[in-house]
């Protein structure tokens, strides 16, 4: 038998698989991208087709040798990148500069995509190879010139009529935006009051609970004022508080999805504080592949960059077998549990779950790192419980009567807790006081609260990230890299609470750019990209027309820029010196407000905005 030649982008993965394959392969690592874009330029030969210039990756030429050598030895060449589109891109590279040498031109070169590393996975991968996948390399050459002429067309204009230094970036610049128009309506938000009103009743046996005032002649109650509170307080303290019904229903609670990238992402955040980079670093260790002591190096879970729900059979049977074996048949639903991925998920893909499921967190958290084992353990958990029965539920409502005021307990008993054994369950148990029909109860006191409606929350990065995808924003690969641009640029930073607020050198890029690039700051024309996307990696485009159509729009809107674009923004304030009005502009020393009659006036001042956005000089 020949020998074989298996390569990889990562080391790690390379250790895993080796374990796995003995020597009939040998297994290389790529280190990543071995060709890009040249940084020094546009690269892209927008006369000829909108040709990329591809160029190996400066320290890159080492790795390209040992490939071909390794390559040479080998009568069968397997490309083992991750199974998506930058990974397709990655092995499409990897070819090209294999079939430069005449030695390996007319040897096979074939593509496997490992949706989990595990022995079986792997070995059932490579026996059944692909050819390489043109259209998905096509999908992310799309991308990554999409990317490129905006990023390397935009930001030149910003560096003359704004700032030198700042950038713009097609899908980021649209988060961005999303964060400023956020931070605007907290702005324009108009708190307004409302009361609350609880009662503390008492029984015969003496035991004390509190109901929520739910009606007030036959309506829902709306008090607005401590006085309302109390006129209402006054006319009910003396009436009789009568059980008016005591209803209970059995209802159903379905077990949660598997995850995909952008659930794991934001649950990850809720749970732990991850960032979505965070998260995606330890994820791709645990699919990689973890030392386990005897049980040697092993892959804990399938590929995460995923936005299907698809479950195998196989998994569904592994995870069936244990939970018939550790909670019994009745913890087993009927028919599989289905969860329905959104329109242009890629099926090919399976949710994240663990590759085996008997490797409970516990028996190997000795071999994890703290992050490791929260993550993996969230993950087994979440799998498992998304394969289990529902849990069935009690809920008891009890009306109170006194007068023309319903005052309500709810709460819930768990009959059967079904997936909530393993997940989700620890919200669901409420006691309720034990009281019949007609019974009279003891006033005690009542407990008015007082309140303002709240505005929007900042954006967090789950927040964010769930409305990404919500809008289109982005596919599973990106979602980390988004929020990481948007970390490092100067045009947000975090609040006490680690959630995205603007700066005024952010308000001021966005603003720019929606008014001179209304295209590429709208988040409906950059979800049909998104679309467009798919579609070529489907087959249904070409992707030189959708660059074509792309840029056609684009190149007029660059052009009026250049003419129309002048770096700042008007206020409502005028130049106390010359009565001038007074811009927005940014300068070596930051943003600030500068005269209209510049250069013959020079007032300049610091500002910032009060409570309402509006502009404050200093």
């Amino acid at each position: 038998m020949g020998k074989k030649l298996l390569i990889v982008e990562s080391p790690t993965k390379t250790k895993t698989l080796k374990r796995y394959l003995g020597r009939e392969f040998e297994v290389k690592a790529t280190l990543g991208h071995i060709k890009d874009l040249p940084e020094d330029r546009l690269g892209i030969d927008i006369n000829n087709g909108f040709n990329p210039e591809y160029v190996i990756i400066k320290g890159k030429e080492k790795i390209i040798r040992e490939l071909r050598n390794a390559a040479k030895e080998a009568d069968v060449i397997y490309l083992g990148t991750d199974p998506d589109r930058e990974g397709e891109a990655i092995a499409w590279h990897v070819a090209e500069e294999l079939r430069k040498d005449k030695a390996i031109r007319g040897k096979k070169i074939l593509r496997v995509l490992f949706n989990e590393i595990t022995k079986n996975a792997v070995k059932t991968a490579l026996s059944s190879p692909e050819p390489l996948n043109k259209e998905r390399f096509e999908s992310q050459v799309a991308r990554r010139i999409l990317d490129r002429l905006v990023g390397y067309l935009i930001s030149p204009l910003l560096w003359k009529k704004v700032k030198w230094g700042l950038s713009a970036g097609r899908v980021q610049s649209v988060a961005l935006r999303m964060i400023c128009e956020r931070e605007k309506e907290i702005f324009e938000f108009e708190p307004e009051e409302y009361w609350n009103l609880e009662v503390e009743l008492r029984d015969e046996k003496g035991k004390t609970f509190k109901a929520k005032l739910v009606e007030y002649k036959g309506k829902k109650p709306e008090l607005k004022n401590k006085e309302q509170v109390q006129k209402l307080m006054t006319e009910l303290k003396d009436k009789e508080f009568r059980v008016f019904s005591v209803s209970k229903k059995k209802s159903k609670k379905n077990p949660p999805s598997p995850f995909i990238t952008s659930l794991l992402q934001q649950e990850a955040y809720k749970k732990f504080g991850f960032s979505a980079k965070k998260t995606m670093l330890i994820a791709q260790q645990l699919y990689e592949g973890v030392e386990l002591g005897r049980l040697g190096r092993t892959g804990l879970i399938t590929y995460m960059r995923t936005d299907s729900f698809r479950i195998s059979d196989e998994a569904r049977k592994m995870a069936e077998s244990f939970i018939l074996k550790r909670f019994g048949k009745e913890y087993i639903p009927e028919k599989p549990n289905e969860f329905k991925s959104r329109k242009n998920a890629q099926e090919a893909h399976e949710a994240i779950r663990p590759t085996l499921v008997e490797l409970e967190p516990e028996k190997i958290k000795r071999y994890l790192t703290k992050e490791q084992y929260l993550l993996y353990k969230m993950i087994w958990e979440r799998f498992l419980a998304s394969q289990m029965n529902h849990a069935i539920l009690e809920k008891t409502q009890i009306d109170i009567k006194a007068a023309d005021a319903v005052f309500r307990i709810t709460g819930s008993v768990v009959l059967f807790d079904g997936f909530m054994k393993v997940y989700g369950g620890e919200d669901e148990r409420k006691e309720i006081p034990d009281l019949r029909k007609d019974q009279t109860l003891i006033f005690v006191k009542f407990n008015p609260s007082q309140h303002f409606t709240q505005p929007p929350q900042r954006y967090t990065d789950a927040t964010l990230i769930k409305d990404l995808e919500k809008n289109g924003i982005g596919r599973p690969s990106t979602y980390a890299t988004i929020l990481e641009i948007i970390n490092q640029r100067e045009y947000v930073t975090r609040d006490e609470k680690k959630r995205f607020k603007p700066t005024e050198l952010g308000f001021l890029v966005t603003e720019l750019l929606l008014r001179n690039f209304p295209d590429i700051l709208d988040i409906g024309f950059t979800a049909k990209m998104e679309k467009y996307l798919d579609q070529i990696e489907q087959g249904k485009l070409k992707w030189k027309d959708v660059i074509k159509r792309f840029y056609e729009r684009f190149s007029d809107e660059l052009q009026k820029a250049e003419k129309n674009m002048d770096g700042k923004l008007p206020t409502d304030l005028f130049c106390p010196i010359c009565k001038g009005r007074l811009f927005i502009r940014s300068g070596k020393r930051g943003v600030f407000l500068g005269c209209s009659n510049f250069p013959r006036c020079r007032f300049s001042s610091d500002f910032y905005r009060d409570e309402k956005g509006r502009i404050v000089m200093k």
